[in-house]
């Protein structure tokens, strides 16, 4: 399986530097901040990955909301807040973006599904004209759904193709099998000539072929291997001697 060009509709990433005064306050003092000059993404698949903290999600929020998706996820037509909560990094930010014009996209964080699947209720019971908006979403309530299904019914009946999609963490609520069943999803997009963005702690999406890996740490951003992500030795590790690991990891933690 191999990742074909898509649309490229965002070239990179910029942060304004020099409009910030300081980099001790929040969010620019995280690593995915302080260390961000210019971040050139893939025109099919972008992965930014590290530690919980680095501030991966933090920027995933700010590149949504600067191109113009509601921060707490759906697409440009979503202006709900069930609670002000994002950074003002994506004031700071500039998309360098392509000739090219998407006709599609969405903003899909795994802890913010149910507020969004409650927008879509909230909408279908005003008066309107055209035809329900869970439509979309496969005809049947987010809410009626587990946490992992309405996730899953959201990548494959909303994404429509030919879009900018920014995926934050869409592995928390998936099993193994579902990831596989996520990653064929994304190919298909990727073949529609659609770009993504996603920030995961999954070695199974990062797997996907051809994509750029970005692992975010106290040194900065650095271009990687699947094989040389953090994500990948753990696991690795476990799975290959299970036993011997983890005895080793809790001693270690009973020694401390």
């Amino acid at each position: 399986m191999k990742a074909t060009t898509a649309g490229h509709y965002v070239l990179s990433i910029k942060l304004r530097r020099d409009k910030i005064s300081s980099f001790e306050p929040y969010p620019f003092c995280l690593p995915g901040v302080s260390r961000l000059e210019e971040l050139e993404l893939h025109p099919a698949v972008t992965f930014v990955v590290g530690e919980n903290g680095s501030g991966k999600s933090t920027l995933l929020e700010a590149i949504a909301v600067a191109w113009g998706f509601n921060p707490e996820g759906g697409t440009k037509n979503f202006h709900f807040n069930t609670r002000v909560s994002h950074s003002v990094l994506h004031e700071y930010l500039r998309l360098v973006k392509s000739v090219k014009r998407p006709r599609d996209g969405f903003f899909l964080r795994a802890e913010s599904l149910f507020n969004l699947a409650s927008e879509i209720e909230h909408l279908d019971k005003e008066p309107s004209f055209g035809p329900p908006v869970i439509n979309s979403y496969g005809y049947t309530s987010l809410h009626e759904q587990s946490h992992g299904e309405s996730f899953f019914a959201v990548l494959m009946h909303r994404f429509g193709g030919r879009g900018f999609y920014v995926l934050d963490e869409p592995e928390a609520a998936l099993s193994p099998t579902r990831q596989l069943a996520m990653m064929a999803r994304i190919h298909d997009l990727v073949q529609d000539r659609s770009q993504f963005v996603i920030a995961t702690h999954s070695p199974i999406l990062m797997a996907y072929p051809d994509a750029w890996i970005y692992q975010v740490s106290e040194r900065g951003y650095e271009r990687v291997t699947l094989e040389q992500t953090e994500h990948y030795v753990v696991a690795k590790r476990i799975l290959n001697d299970p036993h011997q690991q983890l005895a080793r990891f809790l001693r270690s933690k009973t020694d401390d």
